[in-house]
Protein backbone atom coordinates (compact mmCIF):
# COMPACT_ATOMS: atom_id res chain seq x y z
CA UNK A 1 0.00 0.00 0.00
CA UNK A 2 1.50 3.62 -0.69
CA UNK A 3 0.19 6.72 0.87
CA UNK A 4 -0.26 9.74 -0.73
CA UNK A 5 0.03 12.86 1.75
CA UNK A 6 0.53 16.14 0.14
CA UNK A 7 3.27 17.81 2.07
CA UNK A 8 3.72 21.15 0.10
CA UNK A 9 2.30 22.64 -2.99
CA UNK A 10 4.81 22.53 -5.86
CA UNK A 11 4.89 23.76 -9.41
CA UNK A 12 3.45 21.18 -12.31
CA UNK A 13 5.24 20.38 -14.51
CA UNK A 14 2.19 19.97 -17.17
CA UNK A 15 1.38 17.45 -19.93
CA UNK A 16 0.62 19.04 -23.40
CA UNK A 17 -3.00 18.54 -25.62
CA UNK A 18 -2.32 15.51 -27.99
CA UNK A 19 -4.58 14.04 -30.60
CA UNK A 20 -4.35 10.38 -30.38
CA UNK A 21 -5.03 8.10 -33.43
CA UNK A 22 -6.64 4.47 -32.74
CA UNK A 23 -7.67 1.50 -35.27
CA UNK A 24 -8.54 -1.78 -33.95
CA UNK A 25 -5.50 -3.80 -33.13
CA UNK A 26 -3.19 -1.01 -34.07
CA UNK A 27 -1.09 0.66 -31.72
CA UNK A 28 -1.85 4.67 -30.45
CA UNK A 29 -0.09 6.82 -32.86
CA UNK A 30 0.48 10.32 -31.02
CA UNK A 31 0.20 14.21 -32.88
CA UNK A 32 1.70 16.57 -30.53
CA UNK A 33 0.86 19.21 -32.65
CA UNK A 34 -2.50 18.76 -32.71
CA UNK A 35 -5.22 19.45 -30.13
CA UNK A 36 -7.85 17.03 -28.93
CA UNK A 37 -11.08 16.72 -27.30
CA UNK A 38 -13.55 14.38 -26.11
CA UNK A 39 -16.88 15.35 -26.24
CA UNK A 40 -20.23 13.59 -25.23
CA UNK A 41 -23.74 15.11 -26.81
CA UNK A 42 -27.05 14.94 -25.01
CA UNK A 43 -30.49 15.61 -26.72
CA UNK A 44 -33.05 17.54 -24.55
CA UNK A 45 -33.99 15.15 -22.45
CA UNK A 46 -30.59 14.24 -21.33
CA UNK A 47 -30.43 11.17 -23.68
CA UNK A 48 -26.72 10.38 -24.98
CA UNK A 49 -26.44 11.41 -28.88
CA UNK A 50 -24.21 8.84 -30.39
CA UNK A 51 -24.98 8.99 -34.28
CA UNK A 52 -23.25 12.30 -35.32
CA UNK A 53 -21.04 12.78 -37.90
CA UNK A 54 -17.95 15.57 -38.00
CA UNK A 55 -20.34 18.33 -40.20
CA UNK A 56 -22.61 18.14 -37.16
CA UNK A 57 -19.33 20.01 -34.88
CA UNK A 58 -17.91 23.57 -34.75
CA UNK A 59 -14.86 23.90 -32.86
CA UNK A 60 -13.73 27.16 -31.51
CA UNK A 61 -10.20 28.33 -30.38
CA UNK A 62 -10.58 31.67 -28.23
CA UNK A 63 -13.60 32.50 -29.80
CA UNK A 64 -12.04 31.61 -33.66
CA UNK A 65 -13.30 28.76 -35.70
CA UNK A 66 -11.00 26.31 -36.60
CA UNK A 67 -10.89 23.17 -39.27
CA UNK A 68 -11.64 19.80 -37.59
CA UNK A 69 -8.86 17.45 -39.05
CA UNK A 70 -9.42 14.72 -37.80
CA UNK A 71 -13.38 12.85 -36.22
CA UNK A 72 -13.96 9.66 -35.07
CA UNK A 73 -16.47 8.17 -32.26
CA UNK A 74 -14.29 6.92 -30.05
CA UNK A 75 -15.99 3.73 -28.00
CA UNK A 76 -12.79 1.41 -27.75
CA UNK A 77 -9.96 3.86 -27.02
CA UNK A 78 -7.86 2.89 -24.22
CA UNK A 79 -9.26 4.05 -21.04
CA UNK A 80 -7.28 5.35 -17.60
CA UNK A 81 -9.61 5.57 -14.69
CA UNK A 82 -9.21 6.97 -11.29
CA UNK A 83 -11.63 6.05 -8.85
CA UNK A 84 -11.86 8.40 -5.96
CA UNK A 85 -13.66 7.47 -2.60
CA UNK A 86 -14.59 10.33 0.25
CA UNK A 87 -13.90 8.13 3.44
CA UNK A 88 -14.03 11.22 5.75
CA UNK A 89 -16.20 11.08 8.82
CA UNK A 90 -19.04 12.61 7.01
CA UNK A 91 -19.51 9.26 5.05
CA UNK A 92 -19.00 6.93 7.20
CA UNK A 93 -22.20 5.48 6.52
CA UNK A 94 -21.61 5.34 2.73
CA UNK A 95 -18.84 3.03 3.03
CA UNK A 96 -20.02 -0.05 2.52
CA UNK A 97 -22.60 0.88 -0.80
CA UNK A 98 -19.88 2.73 -2.15
CA UNK A 99 -17.53 -0.88 -1.86
CA UNK A 100 -20.11 -3.04 -3.44
CA UNK A 101 -21.31 -0.36 -6.18
CA UNK A 102 -17.46 0.23 -7.18
CA UNK A 103 -17.01 -3.49 -7.12
CA UNK A 104 -19.60 -4.08 -9.83
CA UNK A 105 -18.60 -0.75 -11.90
CA UNK A 106 -14.66 -2.28 -11.99
CA UNK A 107 -16.02 -5.56 -13.29
CA UNK A 108 -18.36 -4.01 -16.30
CA UNK A 109 -16.50 -1.07 -17.34
CA UNK A 110 -13.01 -2.20 -17.24
CA UNK A 111 -11.51 -3.68 -21.18
CA UNK A 112 -8.14 -5.33 -21.90
CA UNK A 113 -6.50 -2.38 -22.68
CA UNK A 114 -7.93 -0.35 -20.10
CA UNK A 115 -6.38 0.41 -16.38
CA UNK A 116 -7.69 2.27 -13.41
CA UNK A 117 -6.53 3.41 -9.90
CA UNK A 118 -8.07 3.28 -6.31
CA UNK A 119 -7.55 6.17 -3.96
CA UNK A 120 -9.49 7.27 -0.77
CA UNK A 121 -8.92 10.61 0.82
CA UNK A 122 -10.22 12.26 4.08
CA UNK A 123 -7.44 13.63 6.84
CA UNK A 124 -5.10 12.55 3.95
CA UNK A 125 -5.24 10.78 0.56
CA UNK A 126 -3.80 6.99 -0.03
CA UNK A 127 -3.32 5.17 -2.76
CA UNK A 128 -4.94 1.72 -2.04
CA UNK A 129 -4.38 -0.02 -5.91
CA UNK A 130 -1.92 1.52 -8.37
CA UNK A 131 -3.13 1.00 -12.00
CA UNK A 132 -3.83 -2.72 -12.78
CA UNK A 133 -6.20 -3.99 -15.68
CA UNK A 134 -7.80 -6.49 -13.28
CA UNK A 135 -11.23 -5.88 -11.39
CA UNK A 136 -10.35 -8.34 -9.00
CA UNK A 137 -7.54 -6.85 -7.44
CA UNK A 138 -9.36 -3.16 -7.77
CA UNK A 139 -11.92 -5.39 -5.53
CA UNK A 140 -9.22 -6.33 -3.38
CA UNK A 141 -8.25 -2.52 -3.15
CA UNK A 142 -12.20 -1.35 -2.53
CA UNK A 143 -11.89 -3.58 0.56
CA UNK A 144 -9.32 -1.98 2.29
CA UNK A 145 -11.71 1.28 2.05
CA UNK A 146 -11.80 2.66 5.56
CA UNK A 147 -12.23 5.92 7.38
CA UNK A 148 -9.79 8.58 7.22
CA UNK A 149 -9.81 11.23 9.75
CA UNK A 150 -7.77 13.63 11.85
CA UNK A 151 -5.79 12.14 14.61
CA UNK A 152 -7.89 14.64 16.73
CA UNK A 153 -10.75 11.70 17.03
CA UNK A 154 -13.38 11.29 14.92
CA UNK A 155 -15.96 13.77 15.37
CA UNK A 156 -14.03 16.96 17.34
CA UNK A 157 -16.29 19.19 16.54
CA UNK A 158 -19.64 19.63 15.80
CA UNK A 159 -19.60 19.84 12.01
CA UNK A 160 -16.41 19.24 9.85
CA UNK A 161 -15.71 22.81 9.03
CA UNK A 162 -15.33 23.19 12.96
CA UNK A 163 -11.80 21.52 12.78
CA UNK A 164 -8.54 23.01 12.79
CA UNK A 165 -7.22 19.83 11.47
CA UNK A 166 -7.92 18.79 7.70
CA UNK A 167 -11.13 16.79 7.34
CA UNK A 168 -11.26 16.32 3.74
CA UNK A 169 -8.90 16.87 1.26
CA UNK A 170 -10.73 16.89 -1.78
CA UNK A 171 -9.07 19.21 -4.04
CA UNK A 172 -5.59 17.76 -2.67
CA UNK A 173 -6.77 14.05 -4.09
CA UNK A 174 -7.53 15.66 -7.69
CA UNK A 175 -4.24 17.15 -8.18
CA UNK A 176 -2.83 14.06 -6.82
CA UNK A 177 -4.47 11.52 -9.25
CA UNK A 178 -3.87 14.05 -12.23
CA UNK A 179 -0.23 14.90 -11.48
CA UNK A 180 0.75 12.26 -10.25
CA UNK A 181 -1.16 9.17 -12.01
CA UNK A 182 -3.03 10.39 -15.04
CA UNK A 183 -0.64 12.80 -16.67
CA UNK A 184 2.09 10.75 -18.55
CA UNK A 185 -1.02 8.22 -19.56
CA UNK A 186 -2.49 8.45 -23.23
CA UNK A 187 -5.41 7.56 -24.47
CA UNK A 188 -9.06 8.53 -22.66
CA UNK A 189 -8.54 9.61 -19.05
CA UNK A 190 -10.80 10.13 -16.55
CA UNK A 191 -11.27 11.09 -12.72
CA UNK A 192 -14.63 9.67 -10.76
CA UNK A 193 -15.02 11.00 -7.31
CA UNK A 194 -17.39 9.66 -4.68
CA UNK A 195 -17.65 12.55 -2.40
CA UNK A 196 -19.87 15.35 -0.77
CA UNK A 197 -18.18 17.81 -2.40
CA UNK A 198 -16.82 19.30 0.96
CA UNK A 199 -13.22 20.49 1.38
CA UNK A 200 -11.91 21.03 5.01
CA UNK A 201 -8.47 21.42 4.40
CA UNK A 202 -6.46 20.30 1.16
CA UNK A 203 -3.41 22.45 1.05
CA UNK A 204 -4.34 23.11 -3.05
CA UNK A 205 -7.16 25.34 -4.08
CA UNK A 206 -10.00 24.14 -6.08
CA UNK A 207 -8.97 26.19 -9.15
CA UNK A 208 -5.51 24.26 -9.04
CA UNK A 209 -7.21 21.11 -8.96
CA UNK A 210 -8.91 22.12 -11.58
CA UNK A 211 -5.87 22.94 -13.83
CA UNK A 212 -3.84 19.60 -12.84
CA UNK A 213 -6.49 17.74 -14.51
CA UNK A 214 -6.97 20.02 -17.48
CA UNK A 215 -3.22 19.94 -17.98
CA UNK A 216 -3.28 16.12 -17.72
CA UNK A 217 -6.31 15.69 -20.36
CA UNK A 218 -8.45 14.13 -17.40
CA UNK A 219 -12.35 13.98 -17.31
CA UNK A 220 -13.96 14.70 -13.49
CA UNK A 221 -17.06 12.85 -13.07
CA UNK A 222 -18.32 13.78 -9.73
CA UNK A 223 -21.03 11.64 -7.55
CA UNK A 224 -22.51 13.80 -5.15
CA UNK A 225 -23.34 11.49 -2.61
CA UNK A 226 -24.77 12.94 1.11
CA UNK A 227 -25.39 11.25 4.25
CA UNK A 228 -27.27 14.29 5.52
CA UNK A 229 -27.10 12.78 9.12
CA UNK A 230 -23.77 13.45 9.13
CA UNK A 231 -24.82 17.48 9.32
CA UNK A 232 -27.17 17.02 11.87
CA UNK A 233 -30.01 16.08 9.64
CA UNK A 234 -31.80 12.32 8.43
CA UNK A 235 -30.15 10.21 5.85
CA UNK A 236 -30.81 11.27 2.81
CA UNK A 237 -29.28 13.17 -0.13
CA UNK A 238 -29.26 17.50 1.09
CA UNK A 239 -25.90 19.19 0.73
CA UNK A 240 -24.12 20.35 4.36
CA UNK A 241 -23.93 24.29 3.48
CA UNK A 242 -27.21 24.80 0.93
CA UNK A 243 -25.71 22.76 -1.73
CA UNK A 244 -21.91 24.34 -1.60
CA UNK A 245 -20.59 20.45 -2.11
CA UNK A 246 -22.35 20.26 -5.05
CA UNK A 247 -21.58 23.18 -6.69
CA UNK A 248 -17.29 23.04 -5.85
CA UNK A 249 -18.08 19.41 -7.89
CA UNK A 250 -20.18 20.81 -10.75
CA UNK A 251 -17.78 23.52 -11.02
CA UNK A 252 -14.73 21.00 -11.62
CA UNK A 253 -16.52 18.61 -13.42
CA UNK A 254 -17.67 21.67 -16.42
CA UNK A 255 -14.41 22.42 -16.66
CA UNK A 256 -13.08 19.09 -17.66
CA UNK A 257 -15.47 18.18 -19.57
CA UNK A 258 -17.37 15.50 -17.02
CA UNK A 259 -20.58 16.16 -15.43
CA UNK A 260 -22.28 15.90 -11.96
CA UNK A 261 -24.54 12.76 -11.29
CA UNK A 262 -26.40 13.10 -7.93
CA UNK A 263 -27.61 10.26 -5.49
CA UNK A 264 -31.47 10.16 -4.49
CA UNK A 265 -34.42 8.41 -4.30
CA UNK A 266 -34.61 7.58 -7.99
CA UNK A 267 -30.82 7.31 -9.11
CA UNK A 268 -29.17 4.82 -7.13
CA UNK A 269 -25.29 4.66 -6.94
CA UNK A 270 -25.55 1.63 -8.93
CA UNK A 271 -27.66 3.85 -11.64
CA UNK A 272 -25.26 6.70 -11.60
CA UNK A 273 -22.56 3.87 -12.53
CA UNK A 274 -23.88 2.85 -15.25
CA UNK A 275 -24.94 6.08 -17.04
CA UNK A 276 -20.57 7.02 -16.52
CA UNK A 277 -19.95 3.84 -18.10
CA UNK A 278 -22.09 4.60 -21.20
CA UNK A 279 -20.87 7.92 -21.18
CA UNK A 280 -17.16 6.97 -21.35
CA UNK A 281 -18.48 4.67 -24.07
CA UNK A 282 -20.15 7.38 -26.07
CA UNK A 283 -17.59 10.45 -27.09
CA UNK A 284 -16.24 11.75 -30.29
CA UNK A 285 -12.55 12.82 -30.41
CA UNK A 286 -12.19 15.77 -32.30
CA UNK A 287 -8.74 17.31 -33.07
CA UNK A 288 -7.42 20.44 -34.80
CA UNK A 289 -4.36 22.02 -35.54
CA UNK A 290 -3.87 25.05 -33.12
CA UNK A 291 -3.59 28.57 -34.08
CA UNK A 292 -0.67 29.62 -32.16
CA UNK A 293 1.73 26.57 -31.74
CA UNK A 294 3.96 28.19 -29.64
CA UNK A 295 4.07 26.06 -25.79
CA UNK A 296 4.38 29.07 -23.49
CA UNK A 297 1.70 27.51 -20.83
CA UNK A 298 -1.09 30.23 -22.16
CA UNK A 299 -4.96 28.64 -21.36
CA UNK A 300 -6.63 28.86 -24.42
CA UNK A 301 -10.30 28.58 -24.80
CA UNK A 302 -12.61 25.96 -26.42
CA UNK A 303 -16.10 26.08 -27.53
CA UNK A 304 -18.09 23.07 -29.17
CA UNK A 305 -21.25 24.20 -31.02
CA UNK A 306 -23.75 21.81 -32.75
CA UNK A 307 -25.38 22.03 -35.91
CA UNK A 308 -29.08 20.92 -33.77
CA UNK A 309 -29.47 23.21 -31.63
CA UNK A 310 -31.43 21.18 -29.21
CA UNK A 311 -28.20 19.02 -28.74
CA UNK A 312 -26.11 20.05 -25.90
CA UNK A 313 -21.85 19.28 -26.19
CA UNK A 314 -20.25 18.17 -23.46
CA UNK A 315 -16.63 19.08 -23.24
CA UNK A 316 -13.48 20.53 -21.74
CA UNK A 317 -13.65 24.34 -21.53
CA UNK A 318 -9.92 24.55 -22.55
CA UNK A 319 -6.15 23.60 -22.58
CA UNK A 320 -2.89 24.67 -21.26
CA UNK A 321 -0.23 25.32 -24.32
CA UNK A 322 2.71 23.50 -22.36
CA UNK A 323 5.26 21.00 -23.65
CA UNK A 324 4.86 17.69 -23.40
CA UNK A 325 6.49 15.23 -21.14
CA UNK A 326 8.97 12.40 -22.19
Amino acid sequence: MKSLRLLSVCSVVALGSIALAVAQDEPIRVDVNLVSVLASVRGKAGALIANLQKDDFKIFEDGKEQQIKNFTRETDLPLTLGLLVDTSASQERLVDIEQRAASQFFSKVLRPKDQAFLIQFGAEAELLQDLTNSARILQDGLKQLRLSVPTGGLHPGPVPTMQSQAGTILYDAVYLAANEKLKREVGRKAIVLITDGVDTGSKISRDKAIESAQKSDAIIYSIYYVDRAAYGGGFGTISFGGGGGEAELRRMSSETGGQVFKVDRNHSLDDIFREIQDEMRSQYAISYQPPNPKRDGSYHKIDIKLANKDYKPQARKGYYAVEPEN
